[in-house]
């Protein structure tokens, strides 16, 4: 039985991860601000009350592990914030920074002593985080997050190459959640996360620091 760990499991898609994994017989830690009833009811190991944003609430967590060995790594919380030219919110921007780019870096250098050999870390990028494939500009603060977490995905692939340690950068496609409006034009969170598995599944050292759609297409930077 192996063992995830997965961030932003209160609802959308990490919710959907917890479920799946569970189904599937796996072990699973899921981590949150504030569990919802639905997270709570699937009968998973809630961790509540971490801000992936706070040095001490991550240490707290890592407290919380001990010396559980984590098999699998899914940093998935994140934001979006509508945030345009005409209305350039600063503030926005460097709040997105710290949930989408730096807290899952920090989740990652936290727990990384829990990792073993032949763990895995996923990395919930966006294509909006894609330069090659801005064709509407705008959404700065989402956009240039996404672009910096891509990025530390990279370096963390090469990284943790030397212990054996597989990275994936993931973009889940336009899925129906709360963060995109339930979208009709979207895919559900269980078709996402049957994908993102899948390519998680498929990780190896060989293909480590890919980023990929969560159909097996791989995305431009």
């Amino acid at each position: 039985m192996a063992t995830y760990l997965i961030t932003g499991t209160n609802r959308g898609i990490g919710y959907e991860y917890c479920r799946q994994l569970q189904a599937r017989g796996n072990r699973v830690i899921a981590i949150c601000r504030t569990a919802s009833e639905e997270l709570k009811q699937l009968g998973v190991q809630v961790e509540e009350g971490i801000d992936i944003t706070s040095d001490a609430s991550v240490a707290s967590l890592r407290d919380r592990l001990g010396d559980t060995t984590i098999d699998v790594l899914i940093n998935n919380a994140g934001i979006i914030k509508r945030v345009t030219l005409e209305n350039l919110d600063f503030e926005s921007i460097r709040e997105q920074f710290e949930v989408n780019a730096l807290g899952p870096l920090r989740v990652t250098h936290a727990l990384s002593p829990l990792l073993k050999a032949g763990s895995k870390i996923a990395l919930m990028t966006s294509r909006m985080g894609s330069i090659a494939d801005n064709t509407s500009g705008s959404s700065y603060g989402y956009r240039m997050s996404k672009v910096a977490l891509s990025m530390a995905g990279k370096s963390l692939s090469l990284d943790f190459k030397p212990r054996a340690i597989a990275v994936a950068i993931l973009h889940p496609g336009l899925v129906q959640t709360r963060m995109t409006n339930f979208t009709s034009g979207g895919i559900t969170p269980e078709e996402s996360v049957k994908g993102l598995l899948a390519r998680i599944d498929e990780l190896t050292l060989e293909n480590t620091g890919t980023f990929w759609h969560a159909n097996g297409e791989v995305l431009p930077w």
